[in-house]
Parts: structure tokens; C-alpha cells; sequence
């Protein structure tokens, strides 16, 4: 989607709120003993009262409202019936159609206390996204995205997930620019333009760069390890970019 009138950007703002609004009740119930499918209820229910719908249920018929990954699951896990744990790494990804917008959020975080390795994995991906969102620029190329992402990992001793990445967002869950890979590829000649809606959403692992899809069809899991993720919804302007999530 791009961004051409004041009406669109508070579409974008308004889906945006309810989006991040919903990650902060249900990252707020995500204590041990909590049920995945119960913190997806939450989800739900505040979608529904909202008036929105669940864009990985419209757009893709996922089995759940959100998606909420846990451990070895970096991205797109089913919300059932596993219950959390002290330790857990969690990740819980919401999007959602409002009034024709569409907008994409996410965050990690462990259920208690992190372990410091845990914690840097965590101070490393937030890193990641809020660079490579600081230096949105109308005009940029696109693998800038990706040449930030891949630094910040590099230098705090982690991976990144290449078969997961930043997308194009706004009038559907997945448009143009289409993927938006989180490393360096020199190769990707595409520019950013003012009023872009795009994702930021690094995904860093301790030992993996690509995941496989589980046996579920949806969950895509790293073989070793485990992975983080933080994601905002952004609209690329020639200043500052505009953060809706």
C-alpha cells in the first residue's frame, strides 16, 4: 500500500492501535501456566469487539487468531493447547483487518525470568528492528533493510532467519514490495517510496538461518536453538518514518 491521503494514514493508525493494543493484553496474560489457545481467545475476542477480523484467519485460514511460537517455533505457531512454562521463549505475532487496513505486529519476550543469553537475543532483535527503521528513507534501497539487520546480528554474536522476513502490508496482509529479506543482498535494486507501508520484522536465532515448516503445516521451527522476533508497521516517508503499530 502506499499512503496518498490523510484518510489512509488514520486507517492505518487506527488498525495499528488495536493491533499493538491486543500484543500488550495478551503478552500481559502470558504467565506460566497460561494456555496458548486461551491467550488467543483474548486475541479474539478484542478483535471481535473491535469490529476486525484476524488477517492470518482471513487472508490464509490459519487455525487461530494470532499466531504464538514457542521455543524451537520462530514464527506462525498454532495457538493450542501447550501450556507455558518459566523459561519459555514466546513470541506472539498479531495482525488484523480493520474499516479495509491491515496492520502487522509482533514481540518476543520469556515467561519469567530470561537467562542473560536469552535476554541478549532479545536486546539484539529489538535492536535490529528500531535501527532499521531509523534509517527508512524515501528513495533508500530496500537491502539497506536488510544490510542494518544483518550488522546488528553480526555484531552481537547471532543469526538471522533467511527464509523469514519483512513484507509489504496496508490493503491486504502481503503486497508489494513483497519480501523484504532481513540480510544483505546486493542484488535487490528496488527503492523505498514516500508513503510505503512495510513491515520491519528482523528475526535473529542463536544457531539457525533458515527454518523448516513443522508437521503441523503452519510452524516454522528452528532445527537447533531458538530464534526472536520484534515487528512494527511502518509508513516510509522522505523524513521520518511513521510508526502505526
Amino acid at each position: 500500500m502506499t499512503v496518498e491521503q490523510a484518510y489512509e494514514l488514520e486507517g492505518l493508525r487506527r488498525a495499528g492501535a488495536l493491533v499493538s493494543g491486543i500484543l500488550a493484553t495478551m503478552r500481559e496474560a502470558a504467565v506460566a501456566g497460561a494456555v496458548s489457545r486461551d491467550l488467543d481467545a483474548i486475541g479474539a475476542q478484542m478483535m471481535r469487539a473491535a469490529g476486525a477480523r484476524s488477517a492470518p484467519a482471513l487472508t490464509y485460514d490459519f487455525p487461530g487468531a494470532t499466531c504464538i511460537s514457542i521455543n524451537a517455533v520462530a514464527a506462525h505457531g498454532i495457538p493450542d493447547g501447550s501450556v507455558l512454562r518459566d523459561g519459555d521463549l514466546v513470541n506472539i505475532d498479531v495482525s488484523a483487518e480493520l474499516d479495509g487496513y491491515f496492520a502487522d505486529t509482533g514481540g518476543s519476550f520469556v515467561v519469567g525470568t530470561a537467562s542473560e543469553a536469552q535476554q541478549r537475543l532479545l536486546d539484539a532483535t529489538r535492536e535490529a528492528r528500531d535501527a532499521a527503521i531509523a534509517q527508512l528513507r524515501a528513495g533508500n534501497l530496500i537491502n539497506s533493510i536488510g544490510r542494518t539487520v544483518e550488522g546488528i546480528a553480526a555484531r552481537r554474536g547471532f543469526r538471522v532467519i533467511r527464509n523469514l522476513g519483512s513484507h509489504g502490508v496496508g490493503r491486504s496482509l502481503h503486497e508489494a514490495p513483497g519480501s523484504i529479506p532481513g540480510y544483505y543482498d546486493p542484488r535487490d535494486t528496488r527503492r523505498l517510496h514516500d508513503g510505503m507501508v512495510i513491515t520491519i520484522e528482523p528475526f535473529l536465532a542463536t544457531h539457525c538461518t533458515q527454518v523448516d515448516e513443522g508437521d503441523d503445516g503452519w510452524a516454522m521451527r528452528c532445527r537447533r536453538g531458538y530464534a526472536a522476533q520484534f515487528e512494527h508497521t511502518v509508513v516510509v516517508t522522505h523524513g521520518a518514518p511513521i510508526i502505526v503499530t
